[in-house]
């Protein structure tokens, strides 16, 4: 039996390194890794759908799957999570204090409907009563004239979102006063260069250990995602690249133990391993449905909430059927 043929467009991360070097290899698969920058990947699998296989956002999956989008069928590897709270980046004579200042302020996001916007609008929302509708969003390129949303999207009526000028960047303009806030996942350049730029939240290592500790929730930015054609031929391969890909990701935390196997250049590895140990438990980062559920329904929740989605999705309406469940011996 030939083996199916996968072009994989993903991020080289320590957790699917693996799969990239070839130390694991999916079951039935001849899979060709093609390592790219996250923008890339998206954009060009939501647009024309080049991969057989890709890491995608989940909230433009969500989002698109929600307006009747059938193109692609989610697995629960969760490539990218990240808390947010390091991610909101002010100009310092804004007048913003705290996350309640950012009432009637304006804000920039390169995409309105990117996870780590939604996130922390979800976020604002529930923790500390901001509606979307609070805000003034701009969007554009953060460091690139010119960017533009890559999934349709209608908003509520009552929310202010435009894009920016074309000439214009979301850094500059932070850093001129022209917007008051950026959430973004990248680091602005004007944080570093600039003269009028800081976090929101200096001590958001703190405040994100909190969130975790009274939520629960270790926030989901992006999954894989298999293009429908291909899993509708061969349902098996869901699960041939989640055992796959989890067999990836347990290297890297096995050789958390391993002191000698910390290949990450930096000095205190060891200690913030097992600070975040201390706090997120021994697998602080699960695959699979039922570990992550509280953050994918409150991923749909919000996505709804928000408009986004034209209706309030279901984690079995966004996952293959066949990785809810795994065999035991």
């Amino acid at each position: 039996m030939s083996k199916v043929n996968i072009n994989f467009a993903c991020s080289p991360y320590d957790r699917t390194r693996a799969l990239l070097d070839g130390t694991v290899v999916p079951e039935g698969i001849d899979l060709n890794f093609l390592p790219m920058e996250v923008e890339e990947t998206f954009y060009r699998q939501f647009r024309y759908s080049e991969f057989e296989a890709s890491e995608v956002s989940l909230s433009s999956y969500t989002l698109s799957r929600a307006h009747g989008d059938n193109r692609f069928i989610a697995i629960p590897v969760f490539t990218s999570r990240f808390f947010r709270h390091s991610c909101i980046y002010i100009n310092i004579n804004s007048g913003i204090k705290t996350p309640e200042d950012l009432k009637g302020k304006i804000v920039g996001v390169p995409e309105y409907q990117m996870t780590s916007a939604l996130w922390l609008r979800g976020t604002f929302q529930h923790e500390y009563g901001i509606k979307p509708s609070d805000i003034h969003w701009r969007t554009g390129g953060m460091e690139q004239p010119g960017r533009i949303e890559k999934i349709k999207i209608k908003l509520p009526s009552d929310v202010d979102c435009q894009p920016i000028p074309v000439d214009k960047t979301l850094a500059q303009m932070l850093e001129t006063g022209e917007i008051d806030a950026v959430i973004n996942a990248r680091i602005p350049s004007t944080f570093y260069n600039g003269h009028n730029v800081k976090r929101l939240f200096e001590n958001y290592h703190e405040v994100e250990a909190e969130y975790f500790r009274k939520t629960g929730i270790f926030p989901i930015m992006h999954c894989i995602a298999i293009r429908h054609d291909v899993y509708y031929a061969n349902p098996w391969v869901a699960m041939s690249l989640f055992k796959a890909l989890k067999e990836a990701k347990n290297i890297v935390m096995a050789n958390f133990k391993n002191t000698s196997a910390l290949y990450a250049t930096l000095p205190w590895m060891v200690y913030e391993v097992e600070r975040t140990k201390a706090i997120m438990g021994e697998d602080f980062w699960p695959y699979g449905i039922e570990p992550n559920r509280k953050a994918l329904e409150s991923i749909c929740q919000y996505s709804y909430e928000q408009g986004l989605s034209e209706k309030l999705m279901t984690v079995e309406e966004l996952f293959a059927k066949e990785t809810f469940e795994v065999f035991k011996i």
